[in-house]
């Protein structure tokens, strides 16, 4: 499962108004090669869930992960920070042995 904090809500909610995508769209977050730890996060919109995706919602938010990425990101909170230590989402990922100091990557 992937949850969501209220505050990841808040802007996830906002980013979507601000794009006018409707209720078909789910945010999407996946893993990839690269970043200073060796792996980084990604999010974005789509309105395609694809058969081998996990669907989860938290808060009214749907998320959909491919199944690669879910092996790294179970058990992930989305969060969102808008203080003087970094502004943006942040992945609290239990499954990361290390991360990197800005967050944007992580091993396991």
């Amino acid at each position: 499962m992937i949850t969501v904090s209220d505050k990841a809500k808040e802007k996830v909610s906002r980013l979507m108004s601000d794009a006018h995508l409707d209720e078909t769209y789910r945010l999407r977050a996946s893993v990839a090669g690269g970043g200073c730890s060796g792996l980084s996060y990604k999010l974005d919109f789509d309105n395609e869930v694809r058969p081998m995706d996990q669907e989860f919602e938290d808060k009214g938010v749907r998320v959909v992960v491919d199944m690669k990425s879910f092996l790294y990101l179970a058990g992930t909170e989305l969060d969102f920070s808008d203080g003087l230590n970094g502004k943006g989402f942040q992945f609290n990922n239990p499954n990361a042995s290390r991360e990197c100091g800005c967050g944007e990557s992580f091993s396991v």
